[in-house]
């Protein structure tokens, strides 16, 4: 039962009031003074308080300041007769949660207690019929034959009701919802495999129902914005999900008019591939046709080394639309803290540039780091702690310090993607390959390949599907949902190293499905 003080110096004409509360389940008790207040709430707890502003003795904002010190936590409704702007704003400044004017009706009290004392059992009670109202509409449209809309659709609906999760964990939901996130990955790849290969085609090329893909990005949402010779920004977060960026938008809402658009990365979800085809806007193997010094080969390269073209090949792309920049093409990659604060200290003069492209690392990092270091994994032990970390990272990085200095400037246009995402591996898949094989653990691309086909794509042709590959014996075989390679040599050594870490290089939603995001400044 919840408790309520009703502190009023006029006690006795509330009555009806305190009855009506009373008989709604409201356990009142009532003080006429604000010292009479202030002890007892020093030897009980309450839920509530109805406290009059003007009373004999300590006032109502003295006494509002004491409770505060006593509980900073508990809920004080100020009951006035005085609407002067100046007293609000005192009261405000003193921790005030809400105010009535006096006289007070039985709907507005009501409507108080609800708020203070129900909102959660309300909301969870909303929550849960939503949840399963969807999980049932979900689970209906699993059945059919889906296009990549309503796998979009779906996806966004899984990821919001995820982060509504995080802040209700005692609805207890949670099991229910990652089985659910199974099922639709388990259906998602059989749709890839099925309808991918049909979707590589160019961009003027494309028919209705077929996604954006990784190549198409820079035409469709970058260089069309370069026309108006506004300063433009490209900024691509390494390994970002949806699900990360909607908490980090939380943050900038209020500096920015926000329009969230999707694609689907191409395969393999990994940089090398999904981030030199989104800069070049061409499919890895025409970039490996067309400019051969920037080719795409995993054998015996270092995995950095793999983007450090990234500039070039935009600039190429610039050229092949004929588009020529009022100020040369800055490219700038952020892969360490002290860098990033030195860009952003510096970004307004970035800000008079035509067009600036720059990577960000961090989320990457973060991604890798978790695998590396227990404590991360015991920081971040899942989902929903995995996005409150990225929004920590978020809030004290130089991406958010970047955003909030552009904010500032009227005329710049942001477009902020994503190479690819990931997904938190729990389930192992063995697979067979000689010593040249690539060794991603989301996907391998070698010769002699051998792999359970339930638990992975297999392709025979990988230049058929724009997977760059050397020799014509060569198979590229590419994970489903959340499973990870590991191969036969220490096998339970391998399982148990990499299980429940978070990679990327296959197909799931988490991976494929990403967002395209334009901000305008609100300025």
């Amino acid at each position: 039962m919840a408790k309520i003080l009703w502190v009023d110096d006029e006690i006795e004409l509330l009555r009806p009031h305190i009855i009506l509360l009373e008989q709604r389940g409201y356990d009142v008790s009532t003080a006429t003074n604000g010292e009479d207040a202030i002890e007892l709430v020093q030897e009980n707890r309450y839920d509530l308080v109805f406290l009059d502003e003007s009373m004999v003795g300590i006032s109502g904002l003295e006494t509002l300041a004491v409770l505060k010190d006593i509980d900073v936590s508990l809920p004080v409704v100020m009951v006035t007769k005085n609407e002067q702007e100046a007293l609000m704003e005192e009261a405000i400044g003193k921790k005030i949660d809400d105010y009535l004017t006096k006289p007070v009706n039985p709907t507005q009290i009501l409507a108080a207690c609800k708020k203070f004392l129900e909102t959660q059992r309300i909301t969870e009670q909303r929550i849960t019929h939503d949840f399963h109202q969807e999980y049932s509409d979900v689970t209906r449209k699993l059945l059919d034959r889906l296009e990549w809309s309503e796998w979009l659709d779906i996806y966004v609906k899984l990821v919001q009701r995820s982060i509504e999760l995080d802040k209700h964990p005692d609805v207890g939901l949670e099991q229910s919802l990652r089985d659910q996130w199974k099922e639709c990955n388990a259906h998602f790849s059989k749709f890839i495999e099925n309808e991918y290969p049909n979707w590589l085609v160019d961009r003027d090329k494309r028919q209705d129902g077929m996604p954006l893909l990784s190549p198409h990005i820079a035409d469709t949402f970058v260089l069309p914005r370069l026309k108006s010779g506004r300063p433009t920004f490209f900024i691509v977060v390494d390994c970002m999900r949806l699900d990360q960026w909607m908490v980090m938008e939380e943050a900038i809402r209020p500096l920015f008019n926000i329009q969230k658009e999707y694609y689907c990365g191409i395969l393999p979800t990994a940089t090398p591939y999904a981030r030199n085809s989104i800069f070049s806007g061409l499919y890895p193997t025409d970039i490996n046709k067309h400019y051969p010094q920037y080719a795409i080969d995993e054998r015996g390269s270092e995995e950095h080394s793999l983007n450090k073209h990234e500039k070039e090949l935009l600039n190429l792309l610039l050229e092949r639309r004929r588009i020529k920049l009022k100020t040369d093409l800055q490219y700038i990659k952020i892969i360490d803290t002290d860098f990033g604060k030195r860009i952003e200290a510096d970004i307004m003069r970035y800000a008079k540039n035509h067009l600036t492209a720059i990577v960000i690392n961090a989320v990457d990092m973060i991604a890798h780091s978790r695998s590396d270091y227990p404590i991360l994994k015991e920081i971040a032990p899942d989902e929903s702690a995995y996005r409150t970390l990225t929004k920590s990272w978020f809030q004290h990085s130089s991406f958010y310090g970047i955003l909030k200095a552009l904010a500032t400037v009227p005329d710049v246009q942001i477009v902020v993607t994503t190479d690819h995402g990931s997904v938190r591996c729990l389930r192992s898949s063995r697979v067979v390959g000689d010593r040249d094989t690539t060794t991603n653990l989301r996907y391998k691309i070698g010769r002699n390949l051998k792999v359970d086909p339930r638990e992975a794509m297999i392709i025979h042709d990988p230049e058929k599907m724009k997977i760059p590959a050397p020799g014509i014996t060569t198979t590229c075989v590419i994970s489903k949902d959340d499973r990870y390679f590991v191969y036969p040599t220490d096998f339970n050594h391998y399982v148990t190293k990499y299980r429940d870490s978070f990679q990327h290089g296959g197909i799931s939603l988490e991976e494929m499905v990403l967002p395209v995001v334009i901000l305008e400044s609100r300025s």
